[in-house]
């Protein structure tokens, strides 16, 4: 009896762009990264909870100051250099982490505002009869 073979193919790198997109999602509880090709095919990936805060810290500006500066560093060594960013939510960790993208080595292009705003808001409560 012979035995099986099992291929396994050989893990290609990726070919980083020059240039690509940054968007940062800041909620109330936690700030998540995500740094994209100009395609928007995703690239690195973090968060505050990835870096090691739990709890309340996660929706610190230092959180998202630490998972920024980790996530551009690694970024800017495999060769990503300007960054478009777009920065979605009422979080804390907003402006940190576009100062972090920085100080990691990115240079930012433009800073884009895309978080959602409800232009009627939701059905108000029904009137009160006394």
């Amino acid at each position: 009896m012979e035995k099986a073979t099992i291929k396994t193919k050989k893990k290609q790198e990726k070919i980083i762009p020059s240039s690509g997109k940054a968007y940062i999602t800041a909620g109330f509880n936690n700030t998540i990264i995500t740094l994209t090709d100009s395609d928007g095919n995703a690239l690195y990936s973090s968060s505050a909870g990835a870096v090691g805060f739990k709890g309340s810290r996660k929706s610190t500006p230092y959180a998202a100051t630490k998972a920024t500066e980790i996530i551009a560093q690694k970024a800017s060594e495999k060769g990503l250099r300007e960054i478009s960013v777009f920065v979605k939510g009422p979080g804390l960790g907003r402006i940190p982490a576009i100062k972090a993208l920085k100080t990691g080595g990115l240079n930012v292009i433009s800073i884009t505002d895309c978080t959602p705003i409800p232009h009627n808001g939701c059905r108000p409560r029904k009137k009160r009869r006394v």
